[in-house]
């Protein structure tokens, strides 16, 4: 097998000469593994000294974002405080506006109490008889509706009282008000279009009823002036026939309408009186 092996490696296989070695020179062995020592100690260093570099520079990379992760932290709970102490101021000028407001209300309701009951005890005292009540009257039905008018607005109306308030309250007041007149218009339109569409179902369901109330009507009218046609030659043999014509007077007039009633009881009357007189 190993023959085999032989033969076989030196068909197929060329040539191969080990190297010759110079005869002038001599190779120092210790000297070759000496530099390769001196260059991989070198790499090594190179490689130690890039691996600290890069380690410096990771640290003040870390070292900066943990600097700046704690300034945003910093900055976030000085904003939060701020905001904290911004929605306190708030809350507090909304309370005291609120009290104030409320103070201001007892304050003029106690003044319209007042005024009223001072009103009420000048009256009393200024129209104690009845031709000064009666004066007192036409004196008050002289007021135009337009001053009535100007009386309603005018105890409507509400002062602003904007003049002791700052520029910050100023504008959180002008936001309220822009706001309560857009609430106001809002309403208005919504109760505009509500009367508008009232308006159209009322039409709409007084023509269709109109029509059938008309037809109705006629129906019924046709009907009542016949039966009252019928009626009427009924009650007029009743009458020629019977022998007390005051009972069949009152039976006829009890179905007539109450309007031509009158004009009836009259023209029964005369006939009566007519029959008997030519009796």
């Amino acid at each position: 097998m190993t023959k085999m092996n032989t033969i076989f490696f030196r068909m197929f296989m060329p040539n191969i000469a080990a190297p010759k070695i110079p005869e002038g020179d001599k190779v120092d062995f210790d000297d070759i593994h000496r530099k390769r020592q001196e260059k991989d100690l070198s790499e090594l260093q190179s490689l130690i000294e890039a691996h600290f570099i890069q380690r410096k520079k990771d640290e003040e990379e870390l070292i900066a974002l943990v600097n700046r992760i704690e300034k945003r932290r910093a900055e976030r709970a000085e904003q939060q405080r701020i905001r904290a102490e911004k929605e306190k101021e708030r809350q507090a000028r909304l309370a005291e506006e609120k009290e104030r407001r409320e103070l201001e209300e007892q304050r003029k309701k106690l003044d319209e109490d007042v005024k009223k009951k001072k009103a009420l005890s000048n009256m009393t005292h200024q129209y104690g008889g009845i031709q000064q009540k009666m004066e007192g009257r036409k004196g008050a039905k002289k007021q135009t509706e337009r001053e009535k008018k100007r009386k309603i607005l005018a105890d409507r109306r509400k002062p602003l009282n904007i003049d002791h308030l700052s520029e910050d309250k100023l504008k959180e007041k002008a936001n309220e008000m822009w706001q309560w007149m857009m609430e106001l218009e809002a309403e208005k339109f919504d109760l505009s279009e509500k009367l508008k569409r009232q308006k159209y179902d009322c039409q709409r369901t007084w023509q269709g009823q109109g029509g059938r109330q008309a037809e109705v009507n006629m129906q019924n009218s046709r009907v009542y002036q016949e039966f009252r046609r019928l009626n009427l030659k009924c009650h007029l043999k009743t009458f020629s026939s019977h022998s007390n014509p005051l009972y069949c007077l009152t039976i006829h007039v009890a179905h007539i309408n109450t309007i031509k009633r009158s004009f009836v009881v009259l023209s029964l009357f005369l006939l009566f009186f007519f029959t008997h007189l030519v009796q």
